[in-house]
């Protein structure tokens, strides 16, 4: 398991990212659930943000690609508009204890 951050570092409808063994994710908190994604966008295989730790739209309801304004679900990480409609991002194994955040995988 790698440690990411601790629990009170990722707030309530907020994202962070991290990078771990070279490889760029992030993590949202909705409604008390913690999920984490790979920092790659389907449609074009780059990075979802421009801005550090910001990666859901003004609402932060969903997860939104900045460079072409593709929209996610956080639950699943399914494209629900823009050019990659109908496809994913890549979902990575977590867990949330009194310690942390950790990736699985």
């Amino acid at each position: 398991m790698q440690f990411l951050c601790s629990p009170d570092e990722l707030a309530e409808g907020r994202s962070r990212g991290f990078t771990v063994d070279d490889t760029s994710v992030f993590a949202v908190r909705r409604a008390g659930q913690v999920y984490l994604y790979r920092n790659r966008c389907p449609h074009r295989g780059i990075a979802l943000n421009w801005e550090p730790d910001q990666f859901l739209d003004s609402s932060a309801s969903l997860i939104a690609c900045s460079l072409h304004g593709a929209l996610f679900l956080i639950e699943s990480g399914e494209c629900v508009a823009g050019p990659c409609e109908g496809e994913q991002l890549i979902a990575l194994g977590c867990l949330e204890d009194s310690q942390g955040i950790w990736l699985t995988e």
